[in-house]
Protein backbone atom coordinates (compact mmCIF):
# COMPACT_ATOMS: atom_id res chain seq x y z
CA UNK A 1 0.00 0.00 0.00
CA UNK A 2 0.59 3.46 -0.39
CA UNK A 3 2.45 5.41 2.28
CA UNK A 4 0.59 8.70 1.49
CA UNK A 5 4.37 10.79 1.23
CA UNK A 6 3.55 13.61 -1.80
CA UNK A 7 6.06 15.20 -4.33
CA UNK A 8 8.08 17.41 -3.04
CA UNK A 9 8.07 16.35 0.65
CA UNK A 10 10.90 16.95 3.18
CA UNK A 11 11.77 13.02 4.23
CA UNK A 12 13.21 13.34 7.62
CA UNK A 13 15.26 10.57 9.70
CA UNK A 14 14.65 9.79 13.65
CA UNK A 15 17.07 8.19 15.84
CA UNK A 16 14.60 4.75 15.94
CA UNK A 17 15.20 4.81 12.18
CA UNK A 18 11.64 5.75 11.22
CA UNK A 19 10.99 8.14 8.58
CA UNK A 20 8.73 10.70 8.58
CA UNK A 21 7.32 13.44 5.13
CA UNK A 22 6.54 17.57 5.57
CA UNK A 23 5.94 20.04 3.24
CA UNK A 24 9.63 21.81 3.03
CA UNK A 25 8.22 25.53 3.40
CA UNK A 26 8.05 26.73 6.66
CA UNK A 27 4.09 26.44 8.02
CA UNK A 28 2.36 28.50 10.35
CA UNK A 29 1.83 26.25 13.48
CA UNK A 30 -2.27 26.73 13.54
CA UNK A 31 -3.22 23.77 11.69
CA UNK A 32 0.11 21.84 11.08
CA UNK A 33 0.39 18.34 11.00
CA UNK A 34 2.74 16.22 13.45
CA UNK A 35 5.16 16.05 10.26
CA UNK A 36 5.09 20.16 9.21
CA UNK A 37 6.45 20.74 13.25
CA UNK A 38 9.09 18.29 13.00
CA UNK A 39 10.31 20.29 9.54
CA UNK A 40 9.70 23.18 11.59
CA UNK A 41 11.86 22.53 14.17
CA UNK A 42 14.30 20.74 11.97
CA UNK A 43 14.54 23.04 8.89
CA UNK A 44 12.45 26.21 9.63
CA UNK A 45 13.98 27.88 12.91
CA UNK A 46 11.09 26.57 15.11
CA UNK A 47 11.89 24.76 18.72
CA UNK A 48 9.96 23.16 21.17
CA UNK A 49 10.24 26.33 23.23
CA UNK A 50 8.65 28.47 20.34
CA UNK A 51 6.08 25.85 20.16
CA UNK A 52 5.20 26.23 23.62
CA UNK A 53 4.84 29.46 23.92
CA UNK A 54 2.70 29.54 20.66
CA UNK A 55 0.01 27.48 22.32
CA UNK A 56 0.48 28.93 25.50
CA UNK A 57 -0.48 32.69 23.87
CA UNK A 58 -3.28 30.84 22.16
CA UNK A 59 -4.47 29.33 25.23
CA UNK A 60 -4.30 32.62 27.33
CA UNK A 61 -6.26 34.53 24.69
CA UNK A 62 -8.86 32.01 23.26
CA UNK A 63 -9.19 29.53 26.07
CA UNK A 64 -8.87 31.81 28.79
CA UNK A 65 -10.11 35.22 27.36
CA UNK A 66 -11.68 35.97 23.88
CA UNK A 67 -14.30 33.42 22.82
CA UNK A 68 -12.99 31.89 26.47
CA UNK A 69 -13.57 28.06 25.64
CA UNK A 70 -12.59 26.68 28.85
CA UNK A 71 -10.75 23.38 27.48
CA UNK A 72 -7.84 22.98 29.34
CA UNK A 73 -8.04 22.42 32.65
CA UNK A 74 -4.53 22.96 33.93
CA UNK A 75 -1.25 24.14 32.65
CA UNK A 76 2.07 22.08 32.65
CA UNK A 77 4.35 24.19 34.98
CA UNK A 78 6.97 22.55 33.77
CA UNK A 79 6.12 22.62 29.65
CA UNK A 80 8.95 24.93 29.11
CA UNK A 81 11.64 23.21 30.75
CA UNK A 82 10.70 19.96 29.09
CA UNK A 83 10.40 21.68 26.07
CA UNK A 84 13.95 23.31 26.77
CA UNK A 85 16.21 20.01 27.47
CA UNK A 86 14.30 18.10 23.92
CA UNK A 87 15.59 21.57 21.99
CA UNK A 88 18.90 20.34 23.04
CA UNK A 89 18.60 16.31 22.87
CA UNK A 90 17.52 17.53 19.02
CA UNK A 91 20.80 19.37 18.69
CA UNK A 92 23.11 17.05 20.37
CA UNK A 93 21.69 13.42 19.31
CA UNK A 94 18.84 14.31 16.58
CA UNK A 95 15.09 13.64 16.70
CA UNK A 96 13.84 10.59 18.78
CA UNK A 97 11.04 10.06 16.48
CA UNK A 98 7.97 12.12 14.98
CA UNK A 99 6.82 13.46 18.63
CA UNK A 100 9.96 15.13 19.79
CA UNK A 101 9.21 18.52 21.48
CA UNK A 102 5.42 18.23 20.03
CA UNK A 103 3.40 19.66 22.73
CA UNK A 104 0.32 17.83 23.29
CA UNK A 105 -2.71 17.73 25.85
CA UNK A 106 -4.03 14.76 27.94
CA UNK A 107 -7.35 14.14 29.39
CA UNK A 108 -7.61 15.28 33.04
CA UNK A 109 -8.35 11.41 33.91
CA UNK A 110 -5.06 10.40 32.74
CA UNK A 111 -2.14 10.31 35.92
CA UNK A 112 0.68 11.93 34.99
CA UNK A 113 3.97 11.79 37.69
CA UNK A 114 4.64 15.67 37.74
CA UNK A 115 3.37 18.71 39.19
CA UNK A 116 -0.06 18.70 37.54
CA UNK A 117 -3.06 16.76 39.12
CA UNK A 118 -5.44 13.88 38.05
CA UNK A 119 -8.67 14.91 39.34
CA UNK A 120 -11.26 13.46 36.66
CA UNK A 121 -12.77 16.90 37.12
CA UNK A 122 -14.08 16.14 40.23
CA UNK A 123 -13.13 18.47 43.54
CA UNK A 124 -12.98 15.20 45.59
CA UNK A 125 -9.62 14.72 43.83
CA UNK A 126 -8.38 18.13 43.99
CA UNK A 127 -5.03 17.33 45.51
CA UNK A 128 -4.27 14.37 43.50
CA UNK A 129 -0.87 13.90 42.52
CA UNK A 130 0.07 10.65 40.64
CA UNK A 131 2.66 8.32 42.02
CA UNK A 132 3.82 7.45 39.02
CA UNK A 133 2.82 7.86 35.10
CA UNK A 134 -0.38 6.20 33.50
CA UNK A 135 1.34 4.04 30.66
CA UNK A 136 -0.01 6.69 27.88
CA UNK A 137 1.51 9.59 29.53
CA UNK A 138 5.07 7.11 29.82
CA UNK A 139 4.88 6.30 26.58
CA UNK A 140 4.45 10.13 25.23
CA UNK A 141 7.45 10.73 27.29
CA UNK A 142 9.48 8.16 26.17
CA UNK A 143 8.44 9.66 22.50
CA UNK A 144 9.36 12.72 23.10
CA UNK A 145 6.25 14.79 23.63
CA UNK A 146 5.78 17.73 25.68
CA UNK A 147 2.72 17.55 27.99
CA UNK A 148 1.23 20.39 27.99
CA UNK A 149 -1.16 20.21 30.17
CA UNK A 150 -4.36 18.68 30.91
CA UNK A 151 -7.75 18.59 29.16
CA UNK A 152 -11.04 19.49 31.05
CA UNK A 153 -13.58 16.78 30.85
CA UNK A 154 -17.04 15.76 31.67
CA UNK A 155 -16.25 14.98 35.31
CA UNK A 156 -15.93 11.36 35.90
CA UNK A 157 -16.19 11.00 31.95
CA UNK A 158 -19.80 11.38 32.23
CA UNK A 159 -20.78 8.57 34.67
CA UNK A 160 -22.37 10.44 37.36
CA UNK A 161 -25.63 11.76 36.59
CA UNK A 162 -28.56 10.20 34.05
CA UNK A 163 -29.03 14.43 33.46
CA UNK A 164 -25.35 15.40 32.97
CA UNK A 165 -24.29 18.19 30.74
CA UNK A 166 -21.31 16.95 29.02
CA UNK A 167 -18.19 19.30 28.95
CA UNK A 168 -18.95 20.19 32.60
CA UNK A 169 -16.83 19.62 35.65
CA UNK A 170 -17.15 21.40 39.17
CA UNK A 171 -13.08 21.99 38.69
CA UNK A 172 -13.38 23.05 35.29
CA UNK A 173 -16.72 24.46 34.32
CA UNK A 174 -17.86 24.09 31.41
CA UNK A 175 -16.38 23.85 27.83
CA UNK A 176 -17.53 25.53 24.82
CA UNK A 177 -18.16 24.24 21.01
CA UNK A 178 -15.84 26.11 19.05
CA UNK A 179 -18.01 26.57 16.22
CA UNK A 180 -21.03 27.95 18.18
CA UNK A 181 -20.29 28.92 21.72
CA UNK A 182 -23.71 28.29 23.01
CA UNK A 183 -23.37 24.67 21.91
CA UNK A 184 -22.26 21.54 23.61
CA UNK A 185 -18.36 20.17 22.91
CA UNK A 186 -20.30 16.26 23.58
CA UNK A 187 -18.22 14.44 25.98
CA UNK A 188 -16.24 13.11 27.81
CA UNK A 189 -13.48 13.99 26.26
CA UNK A 190 -14.73 17.42 25.56
CA UNK A 191 -11.77 19.14 26.48
CA UNK A 192 -9.59 17.30 24.33
CA UNK A 193 -11.69 17.93 21.25
CA UNK A 194 -11.88 21.35 21.77
CA UNK A 195 -8.36 22.02 21.80
CA UNK A 196 -7.17 20.34 19.05
CA UNK A 197 -10.08 21.65 16.74
CA UNK A 198 -8.84 25.33 18.44
CA UNK A 199 -5.46 24.42 17.76
CA UNK A 200 -4.57 24.56 21.48
CA UNK A 201 -1.78 21.69 20.69
CA UNK A 202 -0.87 19.67 17.98
CA UNK A 203 -2.71 17.06 19.27
CA UNK A 204 -4.64 15.32 22.32
CA UNK A 205 -5.43 12.17 23.79
CA UNK A 206 -8.87 11.25 24.95
CA UNK A 207 -10.74 8.16 26.51
CA UNK A 208 -13.28 6.40 25.96
CA UNK A 209 -16.28 3.86 27.39
CA UNK A 210 -18.52 4.46 24.85
CA UNK A 211 -18.66 7.58 22.43
CA UNK A 212 -16.50 9.64 24.44
CA UNK A 213 -13.53 9.70 22.39
CA UNK A 214 -15.73 9.68 18.76
CA UNK A 215 -18.76 12.40 19.43
CA UNK A 216 -16.59 15.14 20.81
CA UNK A 217 -13.80 14.38 17.79
CA UNK A 218 -17.52 14.48 15.29
CA UNK A 219 -19.13 17.72 17.06
CA UNK A 220 -15.48 19.97 16.57
CA UNK A 221 -15.12 18.90 13.54
CA UNK A 222 -11.72 16.77 13.97
CA UNK A 223 -10.20 13.06 13.83
CA UNK A 224 -10.61 10.44 16.76
CA UNK A 225 -9.66 6.71 16.81
CA UNK A 226 -11.29 4.86 19.51
CA UNK A 227 -9.05 1.48 19.39
CA UNK A 228 -9.40 -1.97 20.20
CA UNK A 229 -10.00 -2.99 24.05
CA UNK A 230 -5.83 -3.63 25.14
CA UNK A 231 -4.60 -2.11 22.20
CA UNK A 232 -3.36 1.00 24.54
CA UNK A 233 -2.91 0.31 28.51
CA UNK A 234 -5.39 1.38 30.69
CA UNK A 235 -3.26 1.58 33.76
CA UNK A 236 -3.16 4.12 35.57
CA UNK A 237 -6.72 5.84 33.94
CA UNK A 238 -9.44 6.91 36.35
CA UNK A 239 -11.98 4.01 35.00
CA UNK A 240 -15.28 3.53 33.94
CA UNK A 241 -15.70 -0.35 32.99
CA UNK A 242 -12.37 -2.45 32.05
CA UNK A 243 -14.80 -4.02 29.68
CA UNK A 244 -14.95 -0.90 27.75
CA UNK A 245 -12.50 1.69 28.71
CA UNK A 246 -9.80 3.03 26.29
CA UNK A 247 -7.44 5.69 25.47
CA UNK A 248 -7.05 7.19 22.25
CA UNK A 249 -5.90 9.36 19.50
CA UNK A 250 -7.76 12.71 18.92
CA UNK A 251 -6.37 15.02 15.85
CA UNK A 252 -6.66 17.51 13.04
CA UNK A 253 -5.84 14.42 10.38
CA UNK A 254 -6.10 10.84 10.09
CA UNK A 255 -2.16 11.07 9.70
CA UNK A 256 -1.78 12.31 13.17
CA UNK A 257 -3.75 9.91 14.84
CA UNK A 258 -1.99 7.43 12.95
CA UNK A 259 1.15 8.91 14.48
CA UNK A 260 -0.33 9.10 17.66
CA UNK A 261 -1.82 5.48 18.18
CA UNK A 262 1.46 3.65 17.06
CA UNK A 263 3.26 5.27 19.76
CA UNK A 264 0.59 4.80 22.21
CA UNK A 265 0.17 1.29 21.21
CA UNK A 266 2.35 -1.46 23.34
CA UNK A 267 1.67 -4.18 25.56
CA UNK A 268 2.23 -3.76 28.87
CA UNK A 269 2.22 -5.96 32.30
CA UNK A 270 0.37 -4.00 34.23
CA UNK A 271 -3.05 -3.69 31.75
CA UNK A 272 -3.97 -7.79 31.36
CA UNK A 273 -5.97 -6.75 28.20
CA UNK A 274 -3.16 -5.93 26.53
CA UNK A 275 -1.72 -9.45 27.10
CA UNK A 276 -4.08 -10.70 24.73
CA UNK A 277 -2.95 -8.81 21.28
CA UNK A 278 -2.22 -10.37 18.35
CA UNK A 279 1.97 -10.83 18.43
CA UNK A 280 2.11 -9.31 14.44
CA UNK A 281 0.00 -5.58 15.22
CA UNK A 282 1.93 -2.96 13.35
CA UNK A 283 4.63 -0.84 15.35
CA UNK A 284 4.39 2.18 12.78
CA UNK A 285 0.17 2.96 11.85
CA UNK A 286 1.22 5.72 9.34
CA UNK A 287 2.10 2.57 6.54
CA UNK A 288 -1.68 2.26 5.69
CA UNK A 289 -2.00 5.99 5.13
CA UNK A 290 -2.81 5.24 1.24
CA UNK A 291 -4.71 8.09 -0.29
CA UNK A 292 -6.25 5.59 -2.86
CA UNK A 293 -7.02 3.57 0.26
CA UNK A 294 -10.54 3.42 -0.96
CA UNK A 295 -10.50 1.87 -4.34
CA UNK A 296 -12.00 -1.70 -4.51
CA UNK A 297 -13.00 -1.37 -0.47
CA UNK A 298 -16.03 -3.08 0.29
CA UNK A 299 -17.83 -0.70 2.50
CA UNK A 300 -20.82 -1.27 4.58
CA UNK A 301 -23.68 1.18 5.13
CA UNK A 302 -25.13 0.55 8.58
CA UNK A 303 -28.46 2.33 7.21
CA UNK A 304 -30.47 1.25 10.91
CA UNK A 305 -28.03 4.30 12.46
CA UNK A 306 -29.69 6.79 10.03
CA UNK A 307 -32.64 9.07 9.60
CA UNK A 308 -32.63 10.66 12.90
CA UNK A 309 -31.75 13.82 11.24
CA UNK A 310 -32.59 14.32 7.21
CA UNK A 311 -29.94 17.03 7.05
CA UNK A 312 -27.44 14.22 8.72
CA UNK A 313 -28.46 11.86 6.49
CA UNK A 314 -27.85 14.13 3.14
CA UNK A 315 -24.52 14.51 4.73
CA UNK A 316 -23.88 11.05 4.66
CA UNK A 317 -25.22 10.41 1.21
CA UNK A 318 -22.97 12.83 0.36
CA UNK A 319 -20.00 11.32 1.72
CA UNK A 320 -21.15 7.10 0.39
CA UNK A 321 -21.32 8.95 -3.08
CA UNK A 322 -17.75 10.66 -2.77
CA UNK A 323 -16.27 6.39 -1.49
CA UNK A 324 -18.32 5.29 -4.67
CA UNK A 325 -16.21 7.64 -7.10
CA UNK A 326 -12.97 7.18 -5.00
CA UNK A 327 -13.38 3.14 -6.18
CA UNK A 328 -15.26 1.94 -2.92
CA UNK A 329 -18.32 -0.92 -3.77
CA UNK A 330 -20.76 0.53 -1.23
CA UNK A 331 -22.96 -2.02 0.16
CA UNK A 332 -26.39 -1.03 2.23
CA UNK A 333 -26.41 -3.41 4.84
CA UNK A 334 -29.95 -5.00 6.30
CA UNK A 335 -30.46 -4.17 10.21
CA UNK A 336 -27.41 -6.75 12.16
CA UNK A 337 -26.67 -4.51 15.10
CA UNK A 338 -29.69 -2.68 16.01
CA UNK A 339 -29.47 0.77 17.56
CA UNK A 340 -31.14 0.25 21.55
CA UNK A 341 -30.51 -3.35 21.93
CA UNK A 342 -27.76 -3.02 24.26
CA UNK A 343 -29.12 -0.02 26.44
CA UNK A 344 -29.74 -2.13 29.80
CA UNK A 345 -27.41 -4.46 29.60
CA UNK A 346 -24.24 -1.97 28.79
CA UNK A 347 -25.36 0.18 31.85
CA UNK A 348 -25.88 -2.97 33.82
CA UNK A 349 -22.53 -4.03 33.10
CA UNK A 350 -20.85 -0.56 33.45
CA UNK A 351 -22.40 0.22 37.19
CA UNK A 352 -21.33 -3.42 38.31
CA UNK A 353 -17.69 -2.48 36.93
CA UNK A 354 -17.36 1.23 37.76
CA UNK A 355 -18.10 -0.07 41.44
CA UNK A 356 -14.75 -2.38 41.28
CA UNK A 357 -12.36 -0.54 38.66
CA UNK A 358 -13.08 2.64 41.32
CA UNK A 359 -12.32 1.21 43.87
CA UNK A 360 -9.07 -0.46 42.87
CA UNK A 361 -7.71 2.88 41.21
CA UNK A 362 -8.47 5.25 44.71
CA UNK A 363 -6.70 2.87 46.17
CA UNK A 364 -3.32 3.62 44.69
CA UNK A 365 -3.81 7.06 44.79
CA UNK A 366 -1.10 9.21 46.92
CA UNK A 367 -1.69 10.66 50.54
CA UNK A 368 -3.32 13.74 49.91
CA UNK A 369 -6.26 11.98 48.94
CA UNK A 370 -9.09 11.41 51.42
CA UNK A 371 -11.93 9.75 49.31
CA UNK A 372 -10.74 6.12 48.78
CA UNK A 373 -14.22 4.25 47.84
CA UNK A 374 -17.40 5.03 45.79
CA UNK A 375 -19.19 5.44 48.74
CA UNK A 376 -16.81 8.34 50.18
CA UNK A 377 -17.25 10.28 46.80
CA UNK A 378 -21.06 9.80 46.91
CA UNK A 379 -20.84 11.26 50.99
CA UNK A 380 -18.40 13.92 49.87
CA UNK A 381 -20.72 15.38 46.85
CA UNK A 382 -23.48 15.59 49.25
CA UNK A 383 -21.01 18.16 51.43
CA UNK A 384 -19.77 19.91 48.62
CA UNK A 385 -23.68 19.72 46.60
CA UNK A 386 -23.17 23.76 45.86
CA UNK A 387 -19.94 23.15 44.28
CA UNK A 388 -19.94 19.52 42.67
CA UNK A 389 -23.74 19.35 42.61
CA UNK A 390 -25.11 22.50 40.85
CA UNK A 391 -26.93 21.10 37.59
CA UNK A 392 -27.09 17.79 38.03
CA UNK A 393 -27.01 14.79 40.41
CA UNK A 394 -25.44 11.35 40.95
CA UNK A 395 -27.50 8.68 40.28
CA UNK A 396 -25.30 6.73 38.37
CA UNK A 397 -22.98 6.92 41.75
CA UNK A 398 -25.80 5.69 43.68
CA UNK A 399 -27.00 2.83 41.46
CA UNK A 400 -23.45 1.54 41.22
CA UNK A 401 -22.97 1.57 45.13
CA UNK A 402 -25.82 -0.62 45.47
CA UNK A 403 -23.83 -3.37 42.94
CA UNK A 404 -22.54 -6.46 44.31
CA UNK A 405 -18.80 -8.06 43.00
CA UNK A 406 -18.19 -8.73 39.66
CA UNK A 407 -18.57 -12.66 40.85
CA UNK A 408 -22.40 -11.50 40.23
CA UNK A 409 -24.85 -13.67 38.05
CA UNK A 410 -26.44 -10.42 36.70
CA UNK A 411 -23.36 -9.11 35.77
CA UNK A 412 -21.65 -11.92 33.92
CA UNK A 413 -24.86 -12.85 32.23
CA UNK A 414 -25.04 -9.09 31.19
CA UNK A 415 -21.41 -8.90 29.92
CA UNK A 416 -21.74 -12.18 27.25
CA UNK A 417 -24.87 -11.41 26.34
CA UNK A 418 -23.85 -7.99 24.92
CA UNK A 419 -20.51 -9.53 23.81
CA UNK A 420 -22.35 -11.98 21.81
CA UNK A 421 -24.66 -9.64 20.16
CA UNK A 422 -22.21 -6.49 19.68
CA UNK A 423 -19.29 -9.52 18.09
CA UNK A 424 -20.42 -13.16 17.11
CA UNK A 425 -23.95 -11.70 15.93
CA UNK A 426 -22.84 -8.28 15.27
CA UNK A 427 -20.17 -6.41 13.48
CA UNK A 428 -17.83 -9.92 13.00
CA UNK A 429 -21.34 -11.40 11.67
CA UNK A 430 -21.83 -8.29 9.53
CA UNK A 431 -17.96 -8.34 7.82
CA UNK A 432 -17.80 -12.13 7.16
CA UNK A 433 -21.11 -12.27 5.70
CA UNK A 434 -20.34 -9.06 3.58
CA UNK A 435 -16.64 -9.49 2.98
CA UNK A 436 -16.70 -5.62 4.10
CA UNK A 437 -13.17 -3.75 4.39
CA UNK A 438 -14.97 -1.16 7.20
CA UNK A 439 -18.61 -0.70 8.03
CA UNK A 440 -19.94 3.41 8.09
CA UNK A 441 -22.30 5.36 10.22
CA UNK A 442 -23.19 9.01 10.85
CA UNK A 443 -20.98 9.07 14.09
CA UNK A 444 -24.04 11.81 15.36
CA UNK A 445 -25.53 14.99 14.58
CA UNK A 446 -24.38 18.46 14.93
CA UNK A 447 -24.21 19.74 18.30
CA UNK A 448 -26.85 20.07 20.76
CA UNK A 449 -27.41 23.78 22.44
CA UNK A 450 -26.13 23.70 25.56
CA UNK A 451 -28.41 23.14 28.07
CA UNK A 452 -27.65 23.05 32.14
CA UNK A 453 -31.20 23.07 33.10
CA UNK A 454 -32.41 19.73 31.07
CA UNK A 455 -28.90 18.10 30.70
CA UNK A 456 -27.46 16.81 27.33
CA UNK A 457 -30.50 15.48 24.54
CA UNK A 458 -28.29 14.25 21.72
CA UNK A 459 -30.36 13.08 18.49
CA UNK A 460 -28.85 10.03 17.40
CA UNK A 461 -25.65 7.92 16.14
CA UNK A 462 -23.32 5.51 16.13
CA UNK A 463 -20.93 4.45 19.04
CA UNK A 464 -22.66 1.91 21.38
CA UNK A 465 -22.15 -1.28 19.10
CA UNK A 466 -18.20 -0.71 19.08
CA UNK A 467 -18.04 0.15 22.33
CA UNK A 468 -19.55 -2.72 23.84
CA UNK A 469 -17.82 -4.89 21.70
CA UNK A 470 -14.48 -3.38 22.53
CA UNK A 471 -13.79 -3.06 18.57
CA UNK A 472 -12.03 -0.06 16.80
CA UNK A 473 -13.99 3.00 15.79
CA UNK A 474 -12.39 6.08 13.81
CA UNK A 475 -14.69 9.35 12.74
CA UNK A 476 -13.76 11.73 10.81
CA UNK A 477 -14.96 15.03 9.24
CA UNK A 478 -17.93 14.44 6.63
CA UNK A 479 -19.80 18.27 6.22
CA UNK A 480 -21.63 20.59 8.48
CA UNK A 481 -25.12 21.34 9.17
CA UNK A 482 -25.66 25.00 9.62
CA UNK A 483 -21.77 25.37 9.99
CA UNK A 484 -21.54 22.88 12.89
CA UNK A 485 -19.38 19.62 12.22
CA UNK A 486 -20.95 16.10 11.83
CA UNK A 487 -18.33 13.45 11.55
CA UNK A 488 -18.97 9.71 9.89
CA UNK A 489 -17.84 6.39 11.59
CA UNK A 490 -16.13 3.46 10.18
CA UNK A 491 -15.73 0.60 12.46
CA UNK A 492 -14.74 -2.92 11.82
CA UNK A 493 -13.56 -6.00 14.32
CA UNK A 494 -11.20 -6.80 16.35
CA UNK A 495 -7.65 -5.05 15.35
CA UNK A 496 -8.82 -3.77 12.44
CA UNK A 497 -6.92 -0.61 12.58
CA UNK A 498 -5.22 -0.57 9.69
CA UNK A 499 -7.94 -0.89 7.24
CA UNK A 500 -9.99 1.32 9.15
CA UNK A 501 -7.20 4.01 9.15
CA UNK A 502 -6.69 3.58 5.06
CA UNK A 503 -10.33 3.86 4.16
CA UNK A 504 -10.95 6.87 6.25
CA UNK A 505 -7.56 8.28 5.35
CA UNK A 506 -8.54 8.00 1.27
CA UNK A 507 -12.08 9.03 2.67
CA UNK A 508 -10.31 12.52 4.22
CA UNK A 509 -7.86 13.22 1.44
CA UNK A 510 -10.41 13.10 -1.06
CA UNK A 511 -12.97 15.50 1.12
CA UNK A 512 -10.76 17.74 2.78
CA UNK A 513 -13.71 18.54 5.21
CA UNK A 514 -11.57 19.74 8.05
CA UNK A 515 -12.20 23.60 8.82
CA UNK A 516 -11.21 25.11 11.84
CA UNK A 517 -13.47 26.91 13.82
CA UNK A 518 -14.43 30.86 13.72
CA UNK A 519 -15.87 31.31 17.49
CA UNK A 520 -19.62 32.41 16.39
CA UNK A 521 -22.10 33.10 19.17
CA UNK A 522 -24.36 30.66 17.52
CA UNK A 523 -25.10 28.57 14.72
CA UNK A 524 -25.36 30.40 11.33
CA UNK A 525 -28.68 29.59 10.80
CA UNK A 526 -29.21 31.73 7.81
Amino acid sequence: MGTGISAGAVLISTRSGGIRSAPAAEVDPQEATIPQLQNMMQEGGWTSQKLVEYYLERINRIDRQGPRINSVIEINPDAMAVAAALDEERRSKGPRGPLHGVPILIKDNIDTADRMKTTAGSLALAESTAIKDSYVARRLREAGAVLLGKANLSEWANFRSTHSTSGWSARGGQTRNPYALDRNPCGSSSGSGVAVSANLCAVAVGTETDGSIVCPSSANGIVGIKPTLGLISRAGIVPIAHSQDTAGPMARTVGDAAIMLGILSAPDPNDKATGVRPAALPRDYTQFLDPRGLKGSRIGVAREFFGFSDKVDKVMEAALREMRSAGAVVVDLPPVLRPGRYEETELEVMLFEFKADLTAYLARVGPGVRVRTLKDLIDFNERNREQEMPYFGQELFIRAEAKGPLTSAAYRKSLTRNQRLSRAEGIDAAISRYRLDAMVAPTGGPACVTDLVNGDHFSGGFSTPAAVAGYPHVTVPAGFVFGLPVGISFFGGAYSEPALIRVSHAFAQATRQRKPPRFLQSAELA
